[in-house]
C-alpha cells in the first residue's frame, strides 16, 4: 500500500438492494480489508431481517464492525457513530489492514469522512413535543415536506418512517435558524484524517433497481420479516427501532386493517422511494465513482479502481 499521509479508506455506497455487501466483502477479500458498517438501522440487535442485515455466509469469513451491537430503542447519534467508527478504523489500520466503509445511511458517511464535528445542542423538549403531536395528527410524511422546503438536502436522506431524525432536523431550525446541513457545513473545523475511495453502485435504468428491490423484500418474506416485525412491535421500546422500514408497513397487517398484499405492496412503495432519495444524496458526490450495476461487471471495476487508489494513481 502506497505511504499516504492520511488514511487511505474505501466506501462502498448506494441504495439499498444495490449489492453494497457483495462488493464490499470482495474488496476487503482482495485488499486485506475488513468492513465497517455505515447504516443507521443495522446497528440494532434483533432486526436483521427488516435491515436486511449481511448474514454469516454473505460475510464469508470477512470481519464486520459497527454492526448488531445496539438495543433497540437506545438512542445513537450520528456523532457517536463517528466517534465510534473512528475509533475501528483506526484499530484496523494499526493491524495493517484496509477499512472498508459499507451502507446506504449518507448522513453517517459523510460526516465520517469529512470529519464533522457536531456542536452540542440544548434540546427544547416543548417544540419537540409539539412537533411530534403534529407528526401524530399529520403525518411524518407532511414533516418531511416541510423540511424538503428549509433544508433539501438533508430531507432526501430521510426516509418518512424516521420521524425522530426530520423532528431532529426540524427543531434544531426552528430554534437555532440553522439548518442541519448549514451546521454541517459549519462544522468543518478540522481537516479530515481519511483520503477515501467512494464506489456508488447506481443503475442506469432505474426500474431495474426497483425490481431489485421488489425481489429483496419477497426473499424477506421468504425468511421469516413478518415473525421478525411482530417481535419487534411488541417491544416495550422506543419509537425509532419500531419505524424501520418493514416493521412500520407491517403494522397495519397486524392490527387487521389492511391484507398482507396490502402491506406489501406499501412496503415494496415505500423502500423503492426510500432508494429514490439514497440516490439523491449520493449523486451530489462529484469525486464518487459510479458503478452501474445494470451495464458493467462491477467487481471487476470497482477492484481496479481500488488497486488504482491504493497505488496513488488517481482514476
Amino acid at each position: 500500500m502506497a505511504e499516504i499521509s492520511k488514511i487511505p479508506i474505501v466506501a462502498v455506497v448506494g441504495p439499498t438492494a444495490s449489492g453494497k455487501t457483495a462488493l464490499a466483502v470482495e474488496i476487503c477479500r482482495a485488499f486485506n480489508g475488513e468492513a465497517v458498517c455505515a447504516d443507521s438501522m443495522q446497528i440494532y440487535k434483533g432486526m436483521d431481517i427488516a435491515t436486511a442485515k449481511p448474514t454469516p455466509e454473505e460475510m464469508m469469513g470477512v470481519p464486520h464492525h459497527m454492526v448488531d451491537f445496539l438495543p433497540p430503542g437506545e438512542r445513537y447519534s450520528v456523532s457517536d457513530y463517528c466517534r465510534a467508527a473512528g475509533v475501528c478504523i483506526r484499530d484496523i489500520v494499526s493491524r495493517g489492514r484496509l477499512p472498508v466503509l459499507v451502507g446506504g445511511t449518507g448522513l453517517y458517511i459523510d460526516s465520517l469522512l469529512n470529519n464533522i464535528e457536531f456542536a452540542e445542542s440544548e434540546t427544547d423538549f416543548e417544540l419537540r413535543e409539539k412537533l411530534s403531536e403534529r407528526a401524530e395528527k399529520e403525518g411524518a410524511e407532511a414533516l418531511l415536506a416541510e423540511l424538503e422546503k428549509i433544508d433539501p438536502e438533508t430531507a432526501a436522506q430521510l426516509h418518512p418512517n424516521n420521524i425522530k431524525r426530520i423532528i431532529r432536523a426540524l427543531e434544531l431550525y426552528y430554534s437555532s435558524g440553522k439548518t442541519m446541513t448549514r451546521q454541517r457545513e459549519e462544522s468543518r473545523k478540522n481537516p479530515s484524517p481519511y483520503e477515501p475511495c467512494v464506489l456508488f453502485l447506481t443503475a442506469k435504468d432505474r426500474q431495474f433497481l426497483y425490481d431489485r428491490i421488489d425481489r429483496r423484500v419477497d426473499e424477506m418474506l421468504k425468511n421469516g420479516l413478518e415473525a421478525e416485525a411482530r417481535a419487534v412491535l411488541a417491544m416495550d421500546i422506543g419509537a425509532t427501532a419500531k419505524q424501520a422500514i418493514g416493521c412500520k408497513e407491517l403494522a397495519p397487517y397486524f392490527a387487521g386493517e389492511v391484507t398482507l398484499e396490502q402491506a406489501v405492496e406499501k412496503l415494496k412503495r415505500e423502500t423503492r422511494r426510500y432508494a429514490k432519495r439514497q440516490l439523491t444524496w449520493f449523486n451530489r458526490n462529484e469525486q464518487a465513482h459510479r458503478l452501474y450495476i445494470d451495464e458493467e461487471d462491477v467487481k471487476a471495476r470497482a477492484t481496479e479502481t481500488v488497486a488504482a487508489f491504493l497505488n496513488g494513481v488517481k482514476t
